[in-house]
């Protein structure tokens, strides 16, 4: 996999990186000291070349071995945990990675098909916040979902018609559902969730952006639960 930019290349973890595309004319010179520092191989590449692979590119892109997901075994005593209900927009999910890594959420759970991986999108637009969260991936949601249940969380699924998410008596162990941008959280997923949870509008439009609406839950909820 292929990631690129100056932000992203300081928040990579040095282990993972197999190779990296200079622009001949790079002058950051922090980073060409931490390439030669660590002795990570790189190579000058002409400016044109590198816009073919990935345009836009701060005149670094990176080799990196592709993304090892986690598993549930991972989460331990976290107080809040978010799950991707079929997000499919790799931009929405850079962003909610980002809202997650700045609350301190350290694990997302999203399902193996029909859903957004982690992909060179995904990295660029988290702007390095992966390097400090877990994804898990998971056949079956719905099981996951038990599973957590197993572990004392209470599951908050967001979505319309359901009670002010100002208003709820939260649990000590959260699990927020975020459903996908087209068609929200899915019927069986939303039959399995403990409580419905929805953003006050006041507006004429009826609906959020995924990562917008995860962002406000995200931090809105610590408020409101002391989570």
């Amino acid at each position: 996999m292929r990631v690129c930019g100056k932000n992203v290349f300081k928040e990579l973890d040095i282990t993972k990186i197999k190779k990296i595309y200079l622009a001949k004319n790079f002058k950051d010179q922090d980073v060409l000291k931490f390439i030669k520092d660590n002795n990570l191989k790189y190579v000058l590449t002409d400016s044109i070349l590198l816009n073919k692979m990935i345009p836009n590119n701060q005149g670094i892109i990176i080799d990196i071995h592709e993304y090892n997901y986690g598993t549930l075994d991972d989460i331990k005593e976290d107080n809040l945990v978010l799950i991707l209900d079929h997000l499919e927009d790799p931009h929405n999910f850079g962003a909610i990675i980002r809202s997650c890594e700045a609350r301190g959420v350290k694990n997302i759970i999203i399902p193996k098909d029909r859903s957004v991986n982690v992909n060179e999108t995904v990295m660029k637009t988290s702007a390095g916040a992966l390097s400090n969260v877990n994804i898990i991936m998971v056949k079956n949601l719905v099981h996951t979902i038990n599973q957590l249940k197993d572990k004392e969380y209470f599951i908050y699924a967001a979505e319309a018609g359901g009670q002010n998410f100002l208003q709820v008596d939260y649990a000590k162990k959260i699990c927020l559902i975020i459903g996908s941008e087209g068609f929200g959280v899915s019927p069986l997923v939303k039959k399995n969730s403990d409580v419905i949870i929805s953003i006050p509008m006041f507006g004429k439009i009826n609906s959020l952006n995924a990562s917008v609406a995860a962002g406000i839950l995200l931090f809105g909820i610590g408020d409101a639960s002391g989570v």
